[in-house]
């Protein structure tokens, strides 16, 4: 498996554990990446996304909610909700991939981790979410300015080794 889909299995990992058992969010991406062998690029990309999410979670969880109200965020499945917050942080937040892969690393998460239908609602809010990528961009743009990764996590990462 290539770095970056590692990375983003990291990433999801530690969010489904955040989001179904509320772990603190530092210690559960440290301990995720503690158990996966990824480069320090890998390390930084899983970070990353993970911290992103957590950072702009209510405005990804609204944005979501727009796309597919017949599924309140809540009641949605925790594997969908958390691939798609990860995937709507790609394509809101970053331009560092394209929106193809990040479409289909998710729909890819999504059958992997998911239920049978879970690669089909994935690939749907998401195409949604593309075609109307001005209006929610703009909805994103507003929310407040991000914090330092520095600032949630400690230089190193290591929850640990910080006081």
């Amino acid at each position: 498996m290539k770095v970056r889909r590692r990375a983003r299995v990291t990433a999801f990992q530690a969010l489904f554990e955040i989001d179904s058992v509320g772990h603190d969010p530092t210690y559960a991406i440290y301990m995720r990446l503690a158990e996966e062998d990824l480069s320090p690029e890998g390390e930084a990309f899983c970070r990353e996304l993970a911290h992103g999410v957590l950072r702009h979670r209510e405005v990804l969880d609204r944005i979501i909610q727009r796309i597919a109200p017949e599924w309140p965020i809540a009641q949605m499945a925790i594997t969908d909700r958390n691939i798609l917050r990860m995937a709507a942080y790609e394509v809101l937040y970053t331009t560092e991939t394209p929106t193809k892969v990040v479409i289909n690393e998710a729909v890819e998460l999504a059958k992997l981790f998911g239920s049978d239908s879970s690669g089909r609602f994935v690939n749907g809010v998401l195409g949604t979410l593309v075609a109307k990528r001005r209006e929610y961009a703009h909805e994103a743009s507003a929310a407040a300015p991000p914090t330092s990764r520095a600032d949630e996590a400690g230089s190193s990462g290591n929850p640990l080794s910080e006081s």
